[in-house]
């Protein structure tokens, strides 16, 4: 999943980067392309402005007071103007006129007349037949005190009367550029964080999967019997989890036959052998207590050999099923009392006494219940013939779903402790000095890992061992 995470990271760079370059590139234009916008309207108002001055001039002079009264009546005038969200309250256009020499003759805002504007770029280019225009500050400190001139000339290029100059302050148009760029901003923003959504979406739509297939190959690969994952929508990716899966039951019951088919070959050499020898001895004449000393072993050879086919049959079912598909809540209590009815005739004949305790409230679990009594009494038989004769077997279920089986017996040799859940390992019983089949920890370690519980063997402290069968218990 590091490839992913970078895969992710690199385009989330790469994305990152070609939004700031766009954004960047349209921060660069709003406020020239807003101020060209402006001072294109300035060149129509100075053109009107120097054609009203030549009407004048030409109807008998300059009427600097007739143009002063416009100028303040039109300051004065009360209006709301929306323009596209920017609300304008006032007039925020001027202008100055000078005469041939450069002069100023006339300002609307009462401020420049008599000044020398002669070398000003929107007087001397325009007097030149030019195109005359100009942005000063006011305060040289101040980069917002920017004032945008545009002129025009009045009178003919040959002999011109003046320049006709309108001026207008950037600060009226500053609120229009801030808006155009909160909205790049915005737009911008939404968009990328939209593209970016949508590929992190899709990495983790394709690629979560993935790693949870990941890791459920894992734990396979450590012996665990995870169910199959649920990925969600998507026909490539529950594909490739069906072909997984299918793998997965192909291996393991290819490796479970070979396995099987060898341990059971081998289980099953020893009591053959005994029965055989014993079968080939009673041929001779011998005694009668002899005769019947190798009856016995070949009927306990035998029965060994049916108990150890019984239980390879029962672990092989268990062992064959990767989840517990379907099952329905059952009570844990009646399931534990059944078990320990099927024990009470062994128990009777080694001379065991069971002590019971069970909750007088259920303890719900889900799972199957005929497993379940397998593997409870698994424990129990296992405890009855490691019990000494005239000992006690407790059995406790506690209402959070742990069922503890206690006997007396010699316990867990430390040798055998790591041993103990293998298949086919298997101690000395107490009372006939013979070995188990060596499967019933084992079938009890595969039902408690199907339910979602564990199985554990303790020490007690007056001796004797005490197992523990944990499962999760319902809300």
């Amino acid at each position: 999943m590091r490839l992913t995470r970078v895969t992710l990271l690199v385009i989330a760079l790469i994305i990152g980067a070609g939004f700031y370059l766009l954004v960047r590139q349209q921060l660069s234009v709003v406020e020239p392309q807003t101020y060209q916008a402006t001072e294109e309207s300035m060149v129509d108002a100075a053109q009107l402005l120097a054609a009203f001055v030549e009407a004048d001039l030409k109807a008998g002079g300059f009427d600097k007071e007739r143009f002063k009264a416009a100028f303040r009546g039109a300051s004065r005038r009360s209006f709301e103007a929306v323009i596209h969200d920017h609300l304008k309250r006032a007039v925020g256009l001027n202008a100055y006129l000078t005469d041939a020499n450069g002069i100023v003759i006339f300002d609307s805002g009462g401020k420049l007349e008599g000044q020398d504007f002669a070398s000003k770029r929107d007087v001397y280019y325009t007097l030149r037949g030019n195109y005359g225009a100009r942005s000063s500050r006011t305060d040289e400190t101040n980069p917002l005190s920017s004032v945008l001139h545009v002129g025009a000339l009045v009178g003919p290029l040959e002999n011109p009367f003046g320049v006709l100059t309108v001026y207008k302050p950037q600060a009226d148009v500053l609120p229009i550029v801030d808006a155009r760029r909160r909205g790049i901003y915005w737009g911008t923003g939404l968009v990328g964080a939209g593209i970016l959504f949508l590929v992190t979406a899709v990495f983790i739509w394709q690629y979560l999967p993935v790693g949870r297939l990941t890791e459920y190959a894992r734990e396979i690969e450590s012996g665990k019997r995870p169910p199959l994952p649920k990925l969600g929508a998507g026909k490539e990716v529950n594909t490739l989890a069906r072909a997984l899966e299918s793998m997965r039951e192909a291996l393991e019951g290819r490796r479970y036959a070979e396995r099987y088919v060898q341990t059971l070959t081998h289980e099953m050499k020893s009591p053959l052998a005994a029965i055989r020898g014993a079968a080939e001895l009673l041929d001779e004449d011998m005694p009668p207590a002899d005769r019947h000393r190798f009856l016995e072993n070949i009927r306990a050879e035998s029965g060994r050999a049916e108990r150890l086919l019984n239980r390879l049959l029962e672990l092989s079912a268990l062992e064959g099923r990767s989840s517990l598909d379907g099952a329905d809540p059952v009570d844990l209590g009646p399931i534990v009392a059944r078990a320990i009815d099927q024990a009470g005739p062994p128990a009777d004949l080694a001379k065991v006494t069971l002590a019971v305790s069970l909750p007088e409230t259920p303890v719900p679990v889900r799972g199957d219940a005929f497993i379940l009594r397998s593997a409870v009494t698994n424990l129990l038989e296992n405890a009855i013939d490691f019990s000494p004769a005239g000992s006690t077997v407790d059995i406790v279920l506690q209402a959070d779903g742990i069922v503890s089986i206690s006997d007396r017996g010699p316990g867990i040799p430390d040798y055998a402790t790591d041993k103990i859940f293998e298949r086919f390992y298997s101690l000395k019983h107490h009372g006939s000095g013979r070995k188990g089949t060596g499967l019933g920890l084992t079938l009890v370690k595969e039902a408690a890992e199907l339910h979602g519980g564990t199985v554990a063997l303790e020490a007690r402290e007056d001796g004797g061992t005490t197992a523990r069968l944990m499962l999760p218990v319902l809300a």
